[in-house]
């Protein structure tokens, strides 16, 4: 077994002047900033009174298993010769929210639309599917269920 380390930089933007003096008187919002990429301005979910802008946790972390997924599926695909053309998701997660304000993903369902070459085998596309949530380093670190209900198009 080998060992991968992973680092981020998360470094907050939204003292507006006066720190976290009072409650309602700071931003949600923060950088994501890894040395070598882009940087992702961030914020808290709208609900929480957060930016509906930007990008929140929950939008990082159900996009981060989509894409996780996606990732297996077509390496997965090329290697069993089902020729893929096209691929989008809009995956679904279900959350939950304690009275206490404490809240947790319940389950996420992956719903990818695929294009397929015609002449590709419709089955064995389909069971692709099944292989990855014993691969997905993603999928197989949450402590929810990961569904999925792909929908395939042979063009």
């Amino acid at each position: 077994m080998s060992e991968h380390a992973y680092t981020s930089r998360i470094v907050w933007t939204g003292n507006t002047g006066e720190g976290t003096r009072s409650y309602r008187g700071y931003a949600r919002s923060w950088d994501i900033a890894v040395p070598g990429k882009p940087v992702v301005s961030c914020s808290n979910d709208p609900l929480l009174g957060g930016d509906p802008g930007k990008m929140n946790p929950e939008d990082l972390l159900l996009s981060a298993l989509s894409a996780c997924h996606m990732l297996w599926y077509l390496h997965f695909a090329a290697d069993a010769g089902v020729v893929v053309i096209a691929y989008e998701d809009s995956p679904l997660g279900i959350g939950e929210v304690e009275p206490g304000g404490a809240g947790r993903f319940v389950s996420v369902q992956l719903r990818p639309r695929i294009t397929l070459a015609a002449g590709s085998d419709l089955t064995l596309a389909e069971a692709l599917h099944a292989r990855i949530s014993a691969v997905c380093f993603i999928a197989r670190s949450v402590a929810f269920p990961v569904s999925h209900a792909p929908h395939h198009v042979i063009v």
